[in-house]
């Protein structure tokens, strides 16, 4: 027996760890165990026996358990997600749902519930385009420019370690160790001194 954990991240740039420590602490608590995880970048646009969950759907036998993080990662619309599980049953494999706490083994009521779960997945993301298309509609109404400002930011993400920064090179503290203390690359640390020289 084969348990496959699929993770499935987006162009969004969602983020994969936060599903696999999701699926790691459901599946040590149900016992599902040990896991083959599987990482699946592509986008869900993607028709789904083309992504990394039609071959495991393939390689899979009866028996086998996929889980995932949440119904909406096995695909884009409520018939995707409805199409992996009624292959997913006639094979005899398991789909956990680590968010839900949910099962989907071909009975009926699992059935109907990732009918429920897929479709509200689909209504939230429609949502959510809808509302994103509403908002840049406005902000080009208002005369707002769209996309990233031309030159430089004003604001940098290490404005924030500005005095910790300044501390240990005041202490004499090299600039890579340094790097390694506020968890970021030395490349990132070197441009923020740089741009910042005059503060420095």
């Amino acid at each position: 027996m084969t348990n496959f954990a699929y993770l499935r991240v987006s162009s969004d740039g969602q983020d994969i760890k936060n599903q696999k420590l999701g699926l790691l602490e459901y599946c040590n608590n149900h016992n599902i165990t040990p896991l083959k995880f599987v990482e699946d970048i592509s986008s869900g646009k993607i028709n789904w026996r083309e992504r990394a969950i039609g071959n495991i759907i393939e390689k899979a036998q009866g028996g086998d358990i996929i889980a995932v993080s949440e119904i909406s990662r096995l695909g884009r619309s409520t018939l995707q997600v409805l199409e992996i599980l009624e292959l997913a049953a006639k094979k005899g494999i398991s789909v956990h749902i680590a968010k839900n706490h949910i099962v989907m083994d071909g009975s009926m009521q699992a059935t109907i519930t990732a009918t429920i779960l897929g479709l509200a997945a689909q209504i939230e993301r429609e949502f959510i385009s809808c509302r994103t298309k509403e908002a840049l509609a406005k902000r080009k109404k208002d005369g707002i420019k769209l996309g990233r400002p031309k030159g430089q930011a004003q604001f940098l993400k290490l404005d924030n370690y500005r005095d910790e920064i300044l501390k240990y090179l005041h202490k004499g503290i090299n600039k890579r160790a340094i790097s390694k203390l506020i968890e970021c690359s030395p490349a990132t640390l070197y441009e923020w001194l740089k741009r910042r020289k005059s503060h420095s």
